[in-house]
């Protein structure tokens, strides 16, 4: 399993643990994702620590917001905020 797979495994089961709505290719057959409207983009970069995908998806329990995955990117929207969470 490679580090793209076990980080998205991770992720999945964090959501799951929290209890959060996600919207994945298993809802939607097809999805345009358009970030340009947000006024600013905070992205977090997963190395290694699990603290920062913790970190990220206690901000879709903050705003009470869904998280979206789009190919190997998370996302979540908060205001006019969007938040990023991708594997480097």
């Amino acid at each position: 399993m490679g580090k793209n797979e076990l980080f998205i495994k991770r992720v999945y089961e964090i959501i799951n643990e929290l209890k959060l709505p996600i919207i994945d290719e298993r809802v939607y057959d097809k999805s345009k994702f358009s970030s340009k409207n947000a006024l600013s983009t905070v992205l977090f970069r997963f190395e290694e620590d699990e603290s920062i995908i913790r970190g990220f998806l206690g901000l879709a329990e903050y705003f009470h917001s869904i998280v979206i995955k789009e190919k190997d990117t998370f996302y979540i929207t908060g205001g006019n905020t969007l938040y990023v969470l991708e594997s480097k």
